[in-house]
């Protein structure tokens, strides 16, 4: 392998950060992972160390560049997970707060005090008005912290996404990328700025954010290396990237700690009642746009059942408790909230026509909630699609078989499972190789329909009820 040009790609996620060598043609030469953890020290409060994640960051490049030897690394990209937001010093890239989750909904009360302006604000910015995204976040903690608010009025600090805040300690540049600024609340998703609307809406000065960047773009300089740093993306859209490419009229499920459904919707952005509509990925000289309905519980739903349950983590292997289990009630988790479509927080976890005693049904339930939110975003999207969806993409460390077969029972389509796993490291090496062949996407399991029509519309019917039963 001497003198074989590399790729480093940093996948930065909610429970860990990975670190992936790739070869020019796509092979993963070497990967390793460090696991980092949340805390929830209040009711909908949800955060996470900035400096344990950068010095993760740290370590990973540091042994990617041992692990490299004589070949050399020619370019490295980031994906970040994208609405996780923190406060940090404009010259010293110093964190100045805990990074607040994206899982995070700590500041309801602001969404709630600016309800009359949320229309203008989604069709500004192609997001909703929620509390896990930047803007709320950002008046909630400076009305709760007079000293980070004097700070603000003095421009000694910056506020933005994980991302920017890890690009700025990396390298010195204080920079945010276009897929991830969307979800500040701040970015204007028709114009590709900051929007003065929504600057002055939150109360936050320009001079206080990053400065914007495309995707694709030099970022600078490793600090102490000479890797330079060519591409930030936030995760979802390098899922999407790593799974059909870049191809306008591309969709694609990915299921994670949390999940999300996109949509490629070509070079004019789409904004979309209940979806989030943002950059796909940009490069100064086009820009393709993606809409998503995101989904905050996956992965960490049966985390939350292990807890709220008294499962043993090693007891609950949740797609082997639900192959052979079935209901007929409903689950809708409160701890996370609903984002798309329905964009609801601030509720305790809702049981509806469940036994509270039977835990295999309770967890059959909670996996069919994120089965009805695909089928929501699906028929959300489905006015703008440019065709009838024949199949639905899926990967994932959440895609387990029982989940996509339910998938494809209640959407009546086919979910195709990809046998490539760390497709968001492998769309940030697709963009960084401008590697858009559309040939890498190897099918190991289809999961056809198979459930009765009329049984799948019942319970569609039933997981409505029970939505409308928490108005």
């Amino acid at each position: 392998m001497s003198n074989t040009p590399l790729y480093l790609i940093i996948d930065q996620g909610t429970s860990s950060t990975k670190s992936f060598l790739f070869d020019g043609a796509g092979n993963i030469i070497h990967t390793e992972k460090i696991n980092h953890k949340l805390q929830s020290l209040a009711p909908f409060h949800v955060e996470c160390d900035p400096k344990t994640i950068l010095n993760a960051c740290k370590r990973l490049i540091a042994k990617s560049i041992i692990v490299a030897g004589s070949n050399p690394i020619t370019k490295m990209g980031m994906a970040v997970q994208r609405s996780t937001f923190l406060f940090w010093g404009k010259n010293s890239a110093e964190p100045v707060t805990q990074a607040l989750s994206w899982q995070d909904s700590r500041a309801q009360n602001i969404v709630n005090e600016l309800s009359n302006h949320s229309d203008w604000i989604w069709k500004q910015t192609g997001v909703p008005l929620s509390p896990h995204f930047g803007g709320p976040k950002f008046l909630h903690m400076i009305r709760q912290h007079h000293n980070l608010k004097k700070n603000v009025l003095s421009d000694q600090i910056l506020y933005g996404p994980l991302s920017a805040y890890l690009t700025h300690a990396l390298t010195g540049t204080a920079a945010i990328d276009e897929s991830i600024a969307g979800r500040t609340l701040f970015f204007n998703i028709h114009s590709s700025k900051w929007s003065k609307k929504c600057l002055d809406l939150f109360q936050i000065q320009e001079s206080g954010l990053p400065l914007l960047k495309p995707v694709l773009q030099n970022y600078g300089l490793i600090t102490g290396t000479n890797l330079s740093l060519q591409c930030v993306i936030g995760d979802q859209q390098a899922a999407l990237i790593g799974q059909v490419g870049i191809t306008q009229g591309s969709s694609a499920a990915n299921f994670g700690t949390s999940a999300s459904v996109l949509y490629n919707v070509g070079e004019n952005p789409a904004v979309v009642d209940g979806l989030i509509s943002s950059v796909l990925f940009s490069d100064g000289k086009q820009r393709k746009h993606v809409v998503e309905g995101t989904i905050n519980a996956c992965n960490s739903l049966f985390y939350h059942l292990e807890k709220a349950l008294r499962i043993p983590h090693n007891n609950m292997k949740w797609n082997e408790r639900c192959a052979n289990q079935s209901t007929n009630g409903i689950y809708i988790p409160g701890f996370s909230g609903l984002a798309a479509p329905y964009w609801k927080s601030g509720f305790d976890d809702v049981y509806w026509n469940l036994d509270q005693k039977d835990k295999n049904a309770i967890v059959r339930a909670g996996m069919e909630s994120i089965g009805f939110l695909v089928k929501d975003i699906l028929d959300q999207l489905q006015p703008i699609m440019e065709s009838n969806l024949e199949s639905l993409s899926a990967s994932g460390g959440g895609a387990r078989s029982s989940l996509l077969q339910f998938i494809a029972d209640l959407t009546g389509i086919p979910v195709v499972h990809s046998a490539m796993k760390d497709h968001t490291a492998y769309g940030v090496f697709r963009l960084l190789r401008s590697k858009n062949d559309n040939d890498i996407y190897e099918k190991n399991q289809i999961f056809n329909p198979k459930q009765n029509k009329t049984v799948m519309e019942n319970k569609l019917t039933d997981w409505h009820k029970a939505l409308e039963s928490m108005v």
